[in-house]
């Protein structure tokens, strides 16, 4: 039965997406087979691996929603080899959506997934900026959470309410909820400010923090728009490098799997 991870914070400009891209990327070439689902409305990471190609393609949006297959929405890619579910700009409207019903609105995603889980070793849900009911969906449906942190002033305060957000859903929805690691990201060895937050962080969250950081890295940046992860783009970069790494850690703390 595949794991299911969600990456999440509710600061945007963290390093979500490219982190679901590159970590998906990089298990797939381990030989795991992945499923990214792009669950934030903006749709990055549909657009930086081109899985929208059509006017009126499936989404998640048709998923939850519209009653649409799980199955027929997902979309196969070579370079990347993953599978992914992807995203439009209907989610946006889709917490009001949800909040109109009656019961199990918090558990939509959660049904969904398990239709397929046993199809894929990982399941990568990128997250929306935010804390509403897709985020309770994402938090819902996943087995841990994946926090990105950016190197930055104010880090420490959203991995704080992400913590309490992350708490109140294991008390209520999803008691077998956990940490699966602290990401620190556009980590800059040269500034004294990405220095200090690493540190700060690292003394608050000790072995939760993973051990590699992604550094700030133009070729992250240029990937997306090419339709590619960082693998297929450039594999010598030192951000495809950090992302190896991350992939090879993520991997020995779930026991080489």
């Amino acid at each position: 039965m595949g794991k299911i991870i969600a990456i999440s914070n509710q600061k945007g400009g963290v390093g979500k997406t490219t982190t679901a891209i590159n970590l998906s990327s990089g298990l797939a070439q381990m030989n795991k087979k992945v499923l990214l689902v792009d669950f934030d409305s903006q749709g990055n990471a549909s657009q930086g691996l081109l899985a929208i190609t059509k006017q009126g393609q499936p989404t998640i949006y048709s998923v939850l929603l519209e009653g649409y297959p799980i199955e027929d929405a997902i979309v196969h890619k070579e370079a990347p080899n993953i599978d992914i579910l992807p995203s439009s700009i209907s989610l946006a409207g889709a917490d009001l959506e949800m909040d109109k019903m009656e019961a199990g609105k918090e558990e939509l995603l959660k049904r969904q997934l398990m239709k397929v889980r046993d199809q894929y070793d990982y399941i990568i849900i990128d997250c929306p900026p935010s804390l509403g009911l897709l985020n309770t969906n994402a938090l819902t449906a996943a087995d841990s959470v994946l926090i990105p942190v950016q190197c930055e002033y104010y880090a420490l305060e959203g991995v704080t309410q992400l913590l309490l957000t992350i708490r109140l859903v294991q008390q209520l929805y999803n008691p077998h909820l956990k940490i699966e690691g602290i990401l620190l990201t556009m980590f800059d060895i040269r500034t004294k400010l990405s220095v200090e937050v690493s540190q700060d962080v690292r003394q608050n969250f000790g072995k939760q923090v993973y051990q590699n950081s992604i550094p700030r890295n133009v070729k992250l940046s240029e990937a997306p728009s090419r339709g590619l992860s960082i693998f297929e783009y450039d594999i010598t970069c030192n951000g495809a490098k950090a992302y190896a790494g991350l992939t090879q850690e993520f991997l020995k703390r779930n026991g080489g799997n």
